[in-house]
């Protein structure tokens, strides 16, 4: 099994920061992309960012020039800078991950983890 642990989640006023943490573990093979993605109250799940092994970065438009994702792929990690915050930014965020697991070395599959609350208000 794979897991993702999510941290640093909270409340923070309109134009505050908050950086979010995500670390996989168990039984990685290897990780080739690691992203954030949100879910807002009676909204589906959307892309924030993603990064893939080799450093290339994905954001959506809403969160360009505000979010930066990084990684450190020897600790399976990434983080989420978010600055600038906005109260549409208000959501679950949710970690995934998708690679090869030692367990099914002939196939590719992906994790979520349980997600972390980022509330924007003032």
């Amino acid at each position: 099994q794979v897991q993702l642990v999510e941290s640093g989640g909270g409340l923070v006023q309109p134009g505050g920061s908050l950086r979010l943490s995500c670390a996989a573990s168990g039984n990685i093979f290897s990780i080739y992309i690691m992203g954030w993605y949100r879910q807002a109250p009676g909204s589906q799940r959307e892309l924030v960012a993603t990064i893939t092994s080799e450093g290339s970065t994905n954001y959506a438009d809403s969160v360009k020039g505000r979010f930066t994702i990084s990684r450190e792929n020897a600790k399976n990690m990434i983080d989420l800078q978010m600055n600038s915050l906005k109260p549409e930014d208000t959501a679950v965020y949710y970690c995934n991950a998708a690679g090869v697991w030692v367990t099914d070395l002939g196939a590719s599959d992906d994790c979520w983890g349980q997600g972390t609350q980022v509330t924007v208000s003032s």
